[in-house]
């Protein structure tokens, strides 16, 4: 089926290329398109395999809202991640009305919710297309579809087991790139809606991500981000199951490939053998995203994550000990329904005695759907507000802490960018993730040379080239 899902799809471009040249002949100028991503790697992974078939099509990029065909590929993990897809809607609206040619199409997470669709359904009737998680490799057979029937096209499906390999994909980085290793989830942790609008857990077979990442290294690739919602349980689904471990091994055997990064780890499936791998490869980056969400126990097995605070910090031991130089970074959740303030001192005990380089901080945001929507002792705003800055504060004091220890060293960066605020210098990133900021020429973009860390500003170091 997969290729055949390929080859119908490769059908779809062409026609839908040759009404996009008719228009581009009668209007005397392209068609240009938008992709807006909200949310995760993985959502910006899938919006480079939508802009790669827009581009197959015959659009061409755009930076504005005003293009030809604007595209929100959504995230529901919180609610106001869902107010503000609303908001852009509402301006689409009047664009939409002075462009004819204009067409809008949504998917992502926030499509897989059902009293979402029914809500642009009757709301915003302007909508051209709505698609999901599952089908997005049919994205130009629905934007055909689309055209044909001069109505809004939707398409959403509860779960696939199908992975469709070989879709187009035009890369953000010429240099460096995401991998999708897994999709779906099977943790169910009580506060996330990721499992409802993801689906079980599917694993690509090792050899198509070999594959994969060899053509991108072939064609200038140095470092890849390898992504899963889980990607410690990744090959537990494949007829010959592969361990997380096994893979990486692999993918580190890739002349040519310099750095391979991974995310998300659930500490629950982290094992001491994928503890080891890292620690004995120099490609493998010396940073760990590794969420805690809480350091309560008792808040963490309402959470569903099937560990205890205790068990956490004998992981971050043992990896601590096999790799003293890696920077942990974690998500934390305060607020979540019936967290005490004694709950909440286990979260800033653990916080302190780990010592993240950085954290994703967040209030609990109440998910319909979920089992902890509908717990008892929510939090109110005010508490949850107090405990989130009292989080943030240590947070940020331990992270400058962190950073400030690398001051006067000297590390390996990937050159990214030419610096936003200031042409002079260049922006880019050591192995443990943080930004270093130092003066150069554009020609080193998309290469790894080395920075004297001559200041440390916080979060981020000032460098000199070595």
């Amino acid at each position: 089926m997969k290729e055949t899902e390929n080859f119908d799809q490769t059908i779809y471009i062409r026609k839908v290329r040759e009404k996009i040249q008719e228009a581009q002949q009668q209007l005397g100028r392209k068609l240009t398109f938008c992709v807006q991503t909200f949310g995760c790697q993985m959502n910006a992974r899938d919006s480079e395999k939508l802009t790669g078939i827009l581009m197959a099509m015959g659009y061409v990029p755009s930076v504005s809202e005003t293009a030809d065909f604007v595209i929100y590929n959504t995230c529901t993990v919180r609610e106001n991640a869902n107010r503000k897809v609303y908001g852009r809607l509402g301006k689409l609206k009047h664009l939409k009305e002075q462009n004819p040619h204009m067409r809008i199409a949504l998917c992502g997470c926030m499509m897989q919710e059902s009293h979402v669709v029914e809500k642009i359904k009757d709301s915003y009737r302007f909508v051209d297309l709505i698609f999901g998680t599952h089908n997005i490799y049919r994205f130009a057979q629905l934007v055909h579809q689309a055209m044909e029937s001069h109505s809004m096209v939707v398409e959403i499906w509860d779960k696939t087991h199908e992975i469709v390999e070989n879709l187009p994909a035009q890369r953000k980085y010429f240099f460096k790139s995401g991998v999708n290793i897994m999709f779906g989830c099977n943790n169910f942790c009580s506060y996330c809606i990721v499992p409802y609008v993801r689906g079980r857990e599917r694993s690509r077979q090792p050899q198509a991500i070999l594959d994969e990442i060899q053509k991108l290294v072939d064609d200038g690739v140095v470092e890849v981000m390898l992504l899963g919602q889980n990607v410690n349980s990744y090959g537990k689904t494949l007829e010959h199951p592969v361990s997380f471990s096994a893979l990486l091994s692999q993918i580190a055997e890739i002349p040519g490939l310099e750095r391979i990064r991974f995310m998300t780890s659930h500490p629950k499936d982290l094992s001491d053998q994928l503890i080891e791998t890292m620690a004995s490869s120099e490609k493998i980056c010396r940073h760990l995203h590794l969420p805690v969400q809480s350091g309560s126990s008792r808040i963490l097995e309402k959470m569903n994550r099937k560990y205890t605070k205790e068990s956490y910090l004998e992981l971050v031991s043992r990896i601590r000990q096999a790799m003293p130089d890696l920077a942990l970074t974690t998500d934390i959740i305060v607020g979540f329904p019936g967290e005490t303030e004694e709950d909440f001192q286990d979260t800033l005990d653990i916080v302190r005695k780990v010592r993240y380089s950085s954290a994703f901080t967040f209030q609990y945001s109440k998910r319909s759907g979920t089992p902890a929507a509908v717990m008892e002792d929510q939090v109110p705003e005010e508490v949850m507000q107090d405990r989130f800055d009292r989080l943030l504060d240590t947070v940020q004091a331990i992270a400058k802490e962190e950073c400030a220890s690398l001051e006067k060293t000297t590390g390996k960066v990937l050159v990214e960018q030419v610096n936003h605020q200031d042409s002079r210098l260049l922006t880019g990133r050591l192995g443990n993730n943080l930004l270093v900021h130092f003066p150069g020429d554009q020609s080193l973009i998309g290469k790894i040379t080395d920075v004297y860390l001559s200041e440390c500003k916080g979060f981020y170091y000032m460098g000199e080239m070595i």
